[in-house]
């Protein structure tokens, strides 16, 4: 059983995701092929960055469709993309150095599990070095400090693999299990992260937005 950003047919780890075939199933959260639009995000809200960087998790099979995504969308917008990478907790500092050495305007932060279970350190060094970062977890645009991580792991789909372990260790063919995939992606700003920042929000994207911490 899986748990990951990557298009899981394109990995070649299932035949369909309605029907995985196979002794395998999982849950995907298609994050990795969103990059193009978290680019333009991250565009809007910074105009004027000359660089935008990308924190990746180099040994995640995550990364390398996540990192042909955002390559190809800033090639076609003529954004000059720093990618940054970090194979454990003690690589964020140097990570963040190199982010602010090249001043990139904006940082967006892979998808992949390791990334988000470090969130609270990666809100903590954004917050210190005054970064605007765009997450794929609503949990950790929540919040200023990493204290504040509290939004229930439920709205990124965190129960489903419990439900089919359970499902699975009852007899029933991961085969025979669709993929679990989202089926609606949110918008979620932290207006007081913003106005921390300096950051005057467009009001084309607070008005596109499914949610905004005021």
């Amino acid at each position: 059983m899986f748990v990951g950003a990557l298009d899981p047919v394109k990995a070649g780890l299932v035949a369909s995701l309605n029907r995985p075939g196979g002794n395998v199933t999982g849950v995907t959260f298609i994050g990795a092929s969103l990059g193009a639009k978290r680019l333009e995000l991250a565009r809007e809200l910074v105009p004027n960055a000359g660089v935008i960087a990308v924190l990746t998790h180099p040994n995640s099979p995550d990364a390398s469709e996540e990192l042909r995504d955002l390559n190809t969308a800033a090639k076609a917008i003529g954004q000059e993309l720093l990618v940054v990478s970090a194979t454990s907790d003690r690589d964020f500092e140097a990570a963040f150095a190199s982010v602010v050495q090249h001043r990139a305007g904006a940082l967006l932060i892979g998808q992949d599990p390791f990334l988000f279970q470090a969130g609270g350190q990666l809100v903590a060094l954004a917050a210190r070095h005054r970064i605007p970062a765009i997450y794929g977890n609503n949990e950790l645009v929540l919040c200023w400090r990493p204290d504040q991580l509290r939004r229930p792991a439920s709205r990124t789909l965190g129960a489903s693999p419990v439900v089919y372990a359970g499902r699975i260790l009852k007899g029933a063919r991961p085969g025979d299990l669709p993929v679990v995939q989202p089926t609606k992606f949110e918008l979620v700003i932290n207006l007081q992260t913003a106005r921390a920042l300096g950051i005057d929000v467009p009001p084309t994207l607070l008005a596109r937005a499914d949610e905004v911490i005021e």
